[in-house]
């Protein structure tokens, strides 16, 4: 009778209770903490609250989103450091952010991450940040600037974020900044080509970066490479449509940025109005080294290979002499089609110049038949290992 009694108690007391422990550590419901999951009630409150018991419980902890259901999220912030010691947020089911803009009370972060190492998001489901009510209300700069991130991470070591569908960022959807040792592979970020800035992954200051295997459909950068980053792998990224993978912008309001030891390999850029760039301001300091662009295909693209070191759209600071320094970059079998007639632009500064870019086994033809592509130069030093179509007659070869 008393064994019959406590295998009752303990069946009670899982189903009761919502922390279960598993063999991926102690798992936490967002529906034990309130969450309704309907798509039209605001489950912010409960995420906080389920997050608070995430964080706040020693060992491996689990954050279940669960599938079938669409939570409906205004701003929220998710913060560490944490008791637990790893922790797993899955996401099988949608969150979708407020579409009344009446209701945010942060216009730069949507879903914010924290000083949380050992942080690993996956589980098959979507954010969808249901941007075009915020694309709409871009009628000027100002207002279109005052858009939020979608999901934000900063000072987040060991973060891996996986097997997830991202779509319709008010602004950028994925910005990791401060981090180290990050792991970012399978996702599929979508937006349409006309959306305003909503730049797949935006990475600034942090190290040791991987994207791996991920579609990129935005109106803006798949992926771009901000000040203060270095040791970046990119390998097996789908882009397009969308603005390329690029270094920078840098040293915008003569700031000092920095960017190193980035590695783009195995990518797709279809139908993109960049592909492969390198972008910094007039007037700007600081370094860009040590790049490199390799196995790269081209399909029906504006601007395959670009390097602009005297960026200045609007004519600020025109007289200004220094730049960002440009050296050590390759550009390794690169072939497909372009829709403009120069296929490698390399404009580098009058004062500083761009130093050792060496370009090896290009291939990249006009997409319109019976045209032919060329190059463009300026001050920029360097080689060309093999015959490279366009002809690069700037460089040694």
């Amino acid at each position: 009778m008393k064994a019959a009694i406590l295998t009752l108690f303990l069946i009670f007391m899982m189903i009761a209770s919502p922390c279960l422990c598993n063999d991926l550590g102690k798992v936490f419901n967002v529906i034990s903490y309130g969450a309704v999951g309907n798509g039209k009630t605001d489950d912010t409150r409960a995420f906080a609250k389920a997050w608070e018991a995430v964080c706040n419980t020693n060992g491996i902890t689990s954050l279940i989103i669960p599938k079938g259901k669409i939570f409906l999220l205004n701003p929220v912030q998710f913060k560490g450091p944490c008791k637990a010691t790893k922790v797993l947020v899955q996401v099988g089911g949608t969150i979708a952010a407020s579409a009344n803009l009446k209701t945010w009370t942060d216009n730069e972060k949507w879903i914010h991450f924290e000083t949380v190492d050992g942080l690993a998001i996956n589980g098959g489901g979507q954010i969808d940040g249901q941007g075009s009510v915020w694309w709409n209300a871009c009628s000027d700069k100002e207002h279109c600037d005052d858009r939020p991130t979608a999901l934000h991470f900063h000072n987040c070591s060991g973060l891996q974020l996986s097997n997830l569908r991202h779509l319709n960022s008010q602004k950028n959807h994925i910005s990791i900044s401060g981090c180290k040792g990050v792991k970012i592979n399978n996702l599929r970020i979508s937006a349409p080509e006309d959306s305003p800035n909503t730049d797949g992954i935006d990475i600034s200051t942090s190290s040791n970066i991987e994207v791996l295997n991920t579609v990129m459909e935005t109106g803006d950068d798949c992926i771009a490479i901000n000040g203060g980053s270095s040791n970046i792998t990119i390998s097996g990224v789908a882009c397009g449509p969308g603005h390329g993978i690029s270094i920078g912008s840098l040293g915008k309001n003569e700031a000092f940025d920095t960017v190193e030891e980035v590695h783009v390999r195995n990518c797709t850029f279809k139908g993109t109005q960049n592909a492969a760039r390198i972008k910094t301001w007039q007037g700007g300091k600081g370094y860009a080294r040590k790049i490199s662009y390799e196995n790269i295909q081209i399909i029906n693209s504006q601007n395959p290979i670009i390097i602009d070191q005297n960026y200045n759209p609007n004519s600020l600071n025109a007289n200004a002499q220094s730049a960002v320094e440009i050296s050590n970059v390759a550009f390794r079998n690169v072939y497909g089609t372009s829709v403009d007639e120069i296929a490698v632009d390399l404009v580098c500064s009058d004062h500083i110049g761009c130093t050792n870019i060496v370009l090896n086994n290009i291939d990249i033809k006009s997409a319109i038949p019976g045209k032919q592509t060329i190059s463009r130069c300026n001050n920029v030093h360097g080689s060309t290992l093999s015959p490279c179509n366009p002809i690069v007659p700037c460089l040694s070869h």
